[in-house]
C-alpha cells in the first residue's frame, strides 16, 4: 500500500487486510494515509519512501550522545561537515544525463516497453496496450494512468514507448531535474565553514548568566 501508485490499488490492497483484521484498517486510518501513502502524500515524495538517511546518521552518532551537549554539536558538526565534502567531490565526478540509479531505472522500464503497443490519439496523448490492459500517456503534461509517470517524475515504461514511436530521443525534458548531476552537486554546494578553537570562543554575558537545571521530570522509558 506504501508504494503503491493508483488509489484504486491502494484500495484493493486495504480491502485485502480489511478482511484479515479490521482493526489494522482502522489504525491505519487513524494515523492518516498521507503519512505514509505515497498516493496519499500532500507533497510529491518522487521515489524515496525510506528514512534510511536518518537512520545512518542515529547509527553514526551512537558513541557521540555520550557527550556533552557542546561537544555533541561540535562532533556533529565535524560530521556533516566532512560528509558533504566528501559528496560534493563524488557529485563532481558524475557525468552522465541522470544519476547511476535513475539510468538504471529508465533502462529497465525500456526493457518493460518492448512489447507494448502504441494507438495515437493526438500529438501528445497516446494510449498504450500492455498484456490486455490499456493505459493514457499524455505527452505534454507528462502523465500516464499508471500514476509512475507523474509520481516518479521519470519517463515509465508506457511513456517510454511512446517516445520511441515518436522517435524521440532527447527525453531529458521528461524527467525531473532533481535527478540530473547539476542540482545533485547543488545540494552539497555550500561549506559548512569551520568553528575557531574553544579557546577562541566569545561567550555572551546574558548567556554565561544564566543557570541552566537538569528536566523537572523523566521520561518514562519507550
Amino acid at each position: 500500500m506504501t508504494k503503491a501508485y493508483r488509489k484504486e490499488d491502494f484500495y484493493k490492497l486495504m480491502a485485502k487486510v480489511d478482511r484479515i483484521d479490521h482493526r489494522v484498517k482502522e489504525y491505519l486510518e487513524n494515523t492518516g494515509y498521507e503519512k505514509w501513502s505515497r498516493v496519499h502524500a500532500t507533497v510529491n515524495r518522487v521515489r524515496m519512501m525510506t528514512s534510511n538517511i536518518a537512520e545512518c546518521v542515529n547509527g553514526c552518532l551512537v558513541e557521540t550522545r555520550q557527550l556533552t551537549i557542546l561537544e555533541f554539536l561540535e562532533e556533529v558538526r565535524i560530521f556533516f561537515g566532512s560528509w558533504h565534502c566528501k559528496n560534493r567531490e563524488v557529485a563532481s565526478y558524475t557525468k552522465d544525463t541522470l544519476g547511476r540509479k535513475f539510468e538504471e531505472l529508465l533502462i529497465i522500464n525500456a526493457d518493460k516497453s518492448s512489447k507494448m503497443e502504441v494507438v495515437p490519439s493526438s500529438e501528445f496523448i497516446f494510449s498504450v496496450y500492455e498484456t490486455g490492459r490499456r493505459y493514457i500517456v499524455c505527452l505534454e503534461q507528462k502523465v500516464c494512468s499508471c500514476g509512475r509517470f507523474q509520481l516518479d517524475e521519470i519517463p515509465c515504461s508506457h511513456a517510454i514507448v511512446v517516445l520511441n514511436k515518436k522517435n524521440v530521443t532527447y527525453i531529458n525534458p521528461y524527467f525531473s531535474d532533481y535527478y540530473k548531476p547539476d542540482v545533485l552537486a547543488k545540494t552539497y554546494e555550500i561549506p559548512m565553514v569551520p568553528m575557531p578553537d574553544k579557546e577562541y570562543w566569545s561567550d555572551p554575558n546574558n548567556v554565561v548568566a544564566k543557570t541552566v537545571y537538569p528536566p523537572r521530570y523523566r521520561r518514562s522509558s519507550g
